[in-house]
């Protein structure tokens, strides 16, 4: 388990910037790939966060529940969007996707307590 997600956060962007040194094309084609993915369309960037988190808990990736339970909140999800987001995860991935769930929660509880004590 992360023992700072937030932490995490920042350490995930500064670890894609220095890959993104050495393999530019791979790391500006993952960049655009991703900015199109969560681009509103017929479904909101809200969405598209809450889906990304999702597949996060269920592949049990702790970078990517840092990234999205950031960027999902930067696009307006609210802790009970998220705690259904984590409901569906565990429904779809079971035992272990409880437990990266419980960790998804905990990010976001660690974010709103940065974002309170700035």
């Amino acid at each position: 388990m992360v023992d700072n997600y937030p932490e995490r956060y920042e350490q995930v962007v500064e670890m894609m910037r220095n890959f993104g040194s050495e393999a530019p094309g791979v790391m500006e084609g993952f960049s655009r790939l991703h900015a199109a993915s969560v681009a509103n369309g017929a479904l909101s960037s809200k969405v598209k966060e809450l889906l990304a988190l999702a597949i996060g808990i269920t592949v049990r990736c702790d970078g990517c529940i840092a990234f999205h339970v950031h960027d999902a909140l930067e696009a307006g999800a609210t802790p009970g969007e998220v705690a259904e987001t984590i409901g569906v995860a565990i429904m779809m991935g079971g035992g272990p996707s409880v437990v990266y769930g419980c960790q998804a929660w905990q990010a976001l509880k660690e974010f709103e307590q940065r974002k309170s004590a700035a």
